[in-house]
């Protein structure tokens, strides 16, 4: 079965957003166990770069993603604005948009649009240390804009269901690669 490498971005001294006294590193972590747990429940095995509030620089968790043999790297993030509820919405960042890291963000985004998030679409970020510095299929993911209520609604209330989602989309992408 495939290892699936999950990376809760930020953490420790660097909460990436913040709004209204909620920071990023908590989101990424809480969801990233959750969805590391159901992939581990459906067989996938599941290598975190992060299970705590610690920081590490991206390219380290490229190069340890690596290191452990993943088959598809997984990073968690919630995106954010220049104003608070300016724009709502998940988005997946991948390397190039061809390929098995833009099937897997499809996977993904489309299983979040059916929880009831905006699907912003897949869109090339080359310049990101762990998209470009993995050497498996690396996906980046914006879970709604933290600085928008909607959003942080939706990311609460549902939770589980975020988490579900995101899982089956790697599930849908594993099991037919």
């Amino acid at each position: 079965m495939a290892l699936v490498v999950i990376d809760p971005g930020h953490g420790g001294a660097n909460p990436g957003a913040v709004y209204d006294g909620r920071q990023e590193k908590d989101d990424a972590l809480a969801l990233s166990l959750a969805v590391g747990s159901i992939l581990e429940r459906n067989g996938v095995d599941v290598y975190y770069t992060r299970t705590s509030d610690v920081y590490e620089a991206p390219a380290r968790k490229a190069d340890k993603g690596n290191a452990a043999g993943g088959d598809y790297f997984v990073s968690i993030h919630r995106n954010s604005s220049p104003y608070p509820n300016q724009y709502s919405g998940v988005e997946s960042l991948v390397y190039s948009r061809y390929g098995e890291a833009a099937r897997l963000a499809e996977n993904i985004n489309l299983r979040l649009e059916q929880v009831g998030f905006e699907n912003q679409g897949v869109n090339e970020r080359p310049d990101l240390v762990v998209l470009n510095r993995s050497q498996m299929p690396a996906v980046l993911l914006e879970i709604g804009f933290i600085n928008t209520d909607e959003d942080n609604r939706l990311f609460d209330e549902r939770f589980g269901q975020t988490a579900q989602a995101i899982a089956e989309g790697i599930l849908a992408t594993v099991w037919s690669a």
